[in-house]
């Protein structure tokens, strides 16, 4: 028995330290971007749908490697468009989400990601690229000089 709860306190810590933390709402990303020096990292995404979504977020995102940089040097905001009604947004989000894709993704990419400083100012913007993420993440840094 004593095994069994040492093993769930374990995994629930690792998963809880490799999970990234996406928030929802610009408003809440900027003021953590700028308490924190950050840059934000705002992904479009059809995750149930978007084969390009989905590979970028396993290749990527949930990546240990992205996850742990990511952890120190940008604030995670995503925009998500299911299409399946099982995974239909709550209303409130869905329009959060219609707002800054009017703002910041006026030609309906997906995936779409979109650096923005602690203002919401675009710094850069790219898609899904079959390369490392180390490579990614140098792709994404690029756009801060």
């Amino acid at each position: 028995m004593n095994k069994i709860i040492v093993l769930a306190l374990f995994l629930t810590t690792v998963f809880n330290a490799t999970s990234q933390n996406w928030l929802t709402d610009l408003d809440e990303a900027k003021q953590v971007a700028s308490e924190n020096n950050q840059k934000i990292i705002l992904v479009f995404q059809g995750s149930d749908w978007c084969a390009p979504c989905i590979k970028l977020d396993r290749e990527i995102w949930s990546t240990t490697e992205f996850k742990t940089y990511a952890d120190d040097n940008y604030v995670m905001l995503q925009a998500d468009f299911p299409r399946k009604k099982k995974n239909a947004l709550a209303e409130a989000q869905q329009k959060k989400n219609n707002k800054l894709a009017e703002t910041y993704n006026k030609n309906g990419y997906f995936p779409f990601v979109v650096i923005l400083d602690d203002s919401g100012n675009v710094l850069g913007e790219m898609g899904y690229l079959k390369i490392s993420p180390s490579e990614y993440i140098n792709k994404i840094n690029s756009f801060l000089k």
